[in-house]
């Protein structure tokens, strides 16, 4: 069976591949004579998830629970269960995930596979510090549990290791104690970077979880302005008496001819968001983490060429010079995104060898892929990037070469020794190039 597959971004463009539905955790993996590769549920934005002519583990089949104690907040799962089926389960037993991405619509597996990161990241660090333990499945039929102290170095290796390392079956992750789904929640205005830097610095003091809009169209005097929202769990009489409106109803139901994001529609947005109201506020957790998760098929309005994102992380003596030259690259193009995100990573070290965060900042932006034009406005912001001795992110990458691969990930060699060459994706294929 063939069919053709997609990441969120659209871009590149997949063909089909040959595909196989996983089912059974303690199955072998299937024979093949094409290199393979896991697929969750597309969420990731380029290529780590897209094996073009190769053959696609479908693997959202792995979708059971296996065990949980309510007692701990221990869970043990398969690899394709999505965090929003273990929310599901875990929040009204006074549970949450301990670290969450942007979208709640990723599977267990593909949160371990990219080591994915969260509002909290200053507190928590990565999703990776959170898990207990999990199966690897090799194409030589080997299997092995990982933890931090058990094969460590498959541990490492596999987390944020891109699907490269082998299938990974089941995952044990620890979670943490709530005392209900309401988030205390404030949002305040900053008029430029040295306001962010300040006000991100006293917040993340004080607050569990931080992240920042940038305004990317904003120019001159305004560079760099934006919204800081900060949040901490609400004890659970803060709730009491209210109904949870978890998200809106909001859909883009089909795919318009073009993409809407323009410099017209993009400065008008920005503007009128940044003069949204500030203060405090009581939220449910949904529309709090995961607020594009409200919009069904958000990605289709960046129309059939699709999109690319983009997601440096710039180390803290470089950060705000090189925030600044990137904004104003950005600005002058008139591209960009509507939700630009800009976040302080915290110093907690990342346990997986390829793991993007790392103390410093983070930003990423959507950019309607327009050919030619669009890859070469991003080789731009790499130089810029690579000049601040930062790195990208491959989980939201479509187009980053080799030489910034390695750059950004200078351990690739302490890596290599554990990639299964029976696997192979759209990324690995350009980042073992001239290795």
């Amino acid at each position: 069976m063939t069919q053709r597959i997609e990441s969120w971004g659209r871009y590149p463009k997949a063909t089909p591949a040959k595909v196989t539905r996983l089912t059974n955790r303690h199955a072998p993996l299937p024979e093949s004579d094409l290199p393979m590769l896991v697929y969750g549920n597309g969420r990731s934005y380029g290529d780590v998830c897209l094996n073009d002519g190769g053959h696609v583990l479908l693997g959202r089949g792995l979708d059971r629970f296996i065990a949980f104690d309510p007692e701990t907040g221990v869970l043990r799962a398969e690899a394709g269960v999505l965090l929003s089926e273990i929310l599901e389960l875990v929040v009204p037993r006074g549970w949450f995930l301990a670290v969450t991405p942007g979208t709640r619509f990723v599977t267990l597996g593909g949160a371990v596979a990219n080591d994915v990161h969260g509002k909290n990241h200053h507190r928590a660090g990565t999703f990776g510090h959170h898990v207990r333990a999990f199966e690897l499945v090799r194409s030589d039929g080997s299997r092995r549990v990982c933890t931090p102290t058990e094969n460590a170095d498959w541990f490492a290796a596999t987390l944020g290791g891109l699907g490269l390392t082998g299938l990974i079956t089941w995952v044990e992750i620890q979670m943490r104690a709530i005392d209900g789904p309401w988030i205390q929640a404030e949002s305040r205005r900053f008029a430029n970077l040295g306001e962010f830097f300040a006000l991100s610095e006293e917040s993340d003091r004080t607050h569990e979880f931080t992240v920042a809009w940038v305004d990317c169209a904003a120019r001159g005097a305004d560079l760099g302005r934006g919204i800081l929202l900060s949040g901490n769990f609400a004890p659970a009489s803060a709730g009491a008496g209210r109904t949870p409106k978890t998200h809106g109803l909001l859909n883009v139901p089909v795919m318009p001819p073009v993409s809407l994001i323009n410099r017209l529609s993009l400065n008008a947005f920005n503007a009128l968001y940044y003069r949204k109201p500030e203060g405090a506020f009581l939220t449910h957790y949904a529309p709090f983490f995961y607020p594009l998760d409200g919009i069904g098929h958000w990605n289709r309005i960046y129309g059939p060429k699709g999109f690319l994102q983009y997601q440096c992380v710039l180390p803290p003596d470089t950060a705000e010079p090189a925030t600044r030259e990137l904004l104003a690259r950005i600005a002058k193009s008139g591209q960009g995104s509507f939700l630009a995100v800009l976040k302080r990573f915290g110093d907690r070290p990342s346990l997986g060898m390829l793991s993007f965060p790392r103390p410093g900042v983070t930003i990423a932006l959507d950019f309607p892929m327009r050919g030619r034009e669009t890859l070469q406005f991003l080789d731009e912001l790499d130089a810029v990037v690579a000049e601040a001795g930062g790195g990208l992110y491959p989980a939201k990458d479509a187009r980053m070469s080799p030489r910034m691969f390695r750059h950004s990930y200078p351990v690739l060699e302490r890596f290599l020794p554990f990639f299964d060459l029976d696997f192979s994706s759209g990324f690995s294929r350009k980042m073992i190039r001239d290795n």
